[in-house]
C-alpha cells in the first residue's frame, strides 16, 4: 500500500466514528458538519470494503471488522500524535501532554495520589489518565503499549518491554476479624480448606502470590473472583473466606472494616512492583521525565526501605 496516497485525516474520522458509533456525535466531536463526516465515512467504507457502521433499529452498531479496527485506530492516532508533537526539548511547566498509565486499583490506592500531586505541581497543564490494567490489555501489552505510556505491574506477566523496578511490598492473608477458625494461627490446612476470594483468576491471569502458592502445592478453593483489590475487604468481612492482599494496601484499610491480616504459613516471596514501557520510548524526553516522576513518587510514598535501587 502506498501510504503517501492516504489522507491521514481519515484516521481521525475513523477513530471518532468508531468511538462514537454515530455520524452526528462524531461530527460534533470533530467540529465538522454531518455531511462532511458522512463523506469521510463513505470513503472509509470504500477503502475497507466494509460498512463499518451498520444500522440496527435506531442505532448504529460496529461490524466485526470495525470492532477490530476500533483499538487499532486509537493506537495509530496516538502514535501519529506523538510524532507530530515531539519537541527537541521538554519543559514540564509548559507541557499540555496527557500521560496514560495502565494500573491496578491497588497502585492507585498506594501511589496514585502522590503521582498526581507531583505532576500537578511540576507540569500544571499536563493531564494524568489512569486506566485499569485488565488481563486482556496485559495479554496484548506489546501492542497496547505503543499507545500507552506506562504499565505498572509485577514481574512475570509481560516480556519484551523495557522496565524499571519501583518498590517492594509483601503479601499477607486477610480474614474476617471475627473468624474464630484462625484464632490460634493460620496453617497450610486453612489455606487448602477455607473458601477463597481471588483476584485476576484465570488461565493467564493470577497474582504472583497465587502462583507461588500453587507451586508449593496449595490449590485454593475459589469461591469469589474479583478484578479489583479494593473490593476484597468487603468480601472477607463477616465471612469465613480468606484472601491475599498487599501489606501496603491493607495498612490503608480503615480499622473498622472488619478484617485482620495474618502472615502466610508458606513462603510466598515479595511483590516487586515495576513500570513497563515500549522500547520505542526509551529515549523519548517526555517519557524519560514521566518515568523519573513515578520513581520519585514511589520513593516519597514508600520510603527508603521499600524503594528498589
Amino acid at each position: 500500500m502506498n501510504l503517501a496516497s492516504l489522507d491521514l485525516n481519515l484516521l481521525v474520522s475513523l477513530d471518532a466514528l468508531l468511538q462514537q458509533r454515530s455520524v452526528t456525535r462524531a461530527a460534533a466531536q470533530m467540529g465538522l458538519s454531518q455531511p462532511a463526516l458522512s463523506a469521510s465515512l463513505a470513503r472509509l467504507r470504500r477503502h475497507f470494503g466494509d460498512e463499518l457502521l451498520s444500522r440496527v433499529g435506531n442505532e448504529y452498531r460496529l461490524t466485526p471488522l470495525a470492532v477490530q479496527l476500533k483499538e487499532l485506530a486509537r493506537l495509530a492516532l496516538a502514535g501519529v500524535e506523538r510524532v507530530f508533537t515531539a519537541q527537541p526539548a521538554f519543559d514540564p511547566g509548559s507541557s499540555t501532554r496527557e500521560f496514560t498509565l495502565l494500573v491496578s486499583d491497588y497502585w492507585v490506592a498506594v501511589l496514585g495520589a502522590t503521582v498526581a500531586e507531583m505532576l500537578a505541581e511540576e507540569a500544571p497543564h499536563a493531564r494524568l489518565r489512569l486506566t485499569a490494567n485488565t488481563p486482556s490489555a496485559v495479554d496484548r501489552a506489546d501492542q497496547v503499549m505503543l499507545g500507552t505510556d506506562l504499565l505498572v505491574l509485577p514481574h512475570g506477566f509481560v516480556t519484551g518491554l523495557s522496565h524499571r523496578d519501583l518498590y517492594r511490598d509483601e503479601w499477607v492473608c486477610v480474614v474476617a476479624a471475627d473468624n474464630p477458625v484462625v484464632d490460634e494461627g493460620l496453617t497450610v490446612a486453612h489455606l487448602e480448606t477455607m473458601p477463597w476470594v481471588v483476584t485476576f483468576h484465570g488461565p493467564t491471569a493470577a497474582t504472583p502470590a497465587e502462583r507461588q502458592m500453587r507451586m508449593r502445592g496449595v490449590e485454593p478453593v475459589v469461591q469469589v473472583i474479583t478484578e479489583n483489590f479494593l473490593t476484597v475487604p468487603g468480601l472477607i468481612a463477616g465471612s469465613d473466606r480468606i484472601a491475599l492482599l498487599q501489606r501496603h494496601l491493607v495498612e490503608q484499610v480503615p480499622l473498622n472494616t472488619g478484617i485482620r491480616a495474618l502472615a502466610p504459613p508458606v513462603e510466598i516471596g515479595p511483590l516487586i512492583e515495576a513500570m513497563w514501557w515500549h522500547p520505542v520510548y526509551d529515549d523519548d524526553l517526555e517519557h524519560v521525565y514521566l518515568r523519573d516522576l513515578v520513581s520519585r513518587a514511589a520513593h516519597q510514598a514508600m520510603g527508603d526501605a521499600c524503594v528498589l535501587p
